[in-house]
């Protein structure tokens, strides 16, 4: 990444300036439903972010759907076919984007009918979640958090990017996930989401982050 003016802000402040960006943002393909990437780490948890902004829609009568990519990860016979700790399978071969796209994606494009899966597998039981699907009405917005999604060409109408550097990145990151990080520094290298996202956010110092937006 190179030189970005960002501004100090704190998160209840981020929340709300994205809910209220968010209100005007009109689906690229024509659709009912905006679709919105919170993109990063888990040690950066974009999730919290995305439930953040989610409850600022909450208050503004703005229905929204927060999606953990976590809840779309392939069984772990699949996962885990070339060992526990294989960057290049993490990279490419954890998230189960075909379904994503079929039970997520899909029904939000125009002429969908919004009705949404939220989870599909259970990584810790490695097990369906039989979780029942969930109306989005129209106006509603996907909020989908997670790690790396920014490569896999998702049509989302705004992204955002929750940043750790390299340095926090690793400090941040529990002992045994650290096999994890190279697929971070490909990510880097290959998507530069720092570079591409519409809306880019610090968070080296989780009580203080910054924001380019």
């Amino acid at each position: 990444m190179g030189r970005v003016r960002l501004e100090a802000i704190t998160w209840d402040r981020l929340g709300d300036l994205l809910a209220e960006r968010l209100l005007d943002l009109k689906p690229a393909d024509g659709g009912s439903w905006p679709r919105i990437a919170f993109d990063g780490a888990p040690a950066a948890r974009p999730g919290d972010l995305a439930e953040r902004v989610a409850e600022a829609l909450r208050i503004r009568g703005r229905p929204s759907l927060a999606i953990g990519a976590e809840g779309f990860l392939r069984p772990a016979s699949l996962r885990l076919e070339y060992g526990r700790q294989d960057v290049d399978t993490y990279y490419d071969g954890w998230l189960d984007s075909g379904a994503l796209w079929r039970e997520v994606f899909g029904p939000l494009e125009a002429g969908g009918d919004g009705r949404v899966l939220p989870d599909l597998w259970d990584p810790a039981t490695d097990r369906a979640t039989r979780s029942p699907y969930v109306q989005l009405p129209p106006g509603g917005f996907l909020l989908l958090h997670g790690p790396l999604l920014l490569r896999h060409w998702f049509p989302f109408d705004l992204t955002v990017h929750v940043l750790l550097s390299p340095g926090a990145l690793r400090r941040r990151t529990p002992e045994a996930d650290h096999w994890t990080l190279p697929a971070f520094e490909r990510y880097a290298d290959e998507t530069a989401p720092a570079d591409t996202a519409d809306v880019l956010v610090r968070a080296d110092d989780p009580r203080h982050p910054a924001w380019r937006g």
